[in-house]
């Protein structure tokens, strides 16, 4: 149950972000052992750097957004 009464639409994005945030976080990790770059945010607006940044920042506030609105 979420204690931040919002849209439907609202919670959507931010879970679609925080997942898309920890498949990227995974994919970062997994690449490390393997000794390469799997960064995908970077791989696909790694040209944009404010856009990149812009989306590390949503994820996080997704992220925040998740855990004060969830009551268990």
């Amino acid at each position: 149950m979420y204690l931040l009464s919002s849209h439907p639409f609202m919670q959507f994005v931010a879970w679609l972000l925080v997942v898309v945030g920890a498949l990227n976080w995974g994919l970062v990790g997994l690449g490390y052992f393997l000794g390469s770059d799997w960064n995908v945010v970077y791989m696909i607006l790694g040209s944009f750097p404010v856009v990149e940044a812009l989306v590390y920042v949503l994820v996080g506030l997704s992220g925040l957004y998740m855990l004060v609105g969830y009551k268990k």
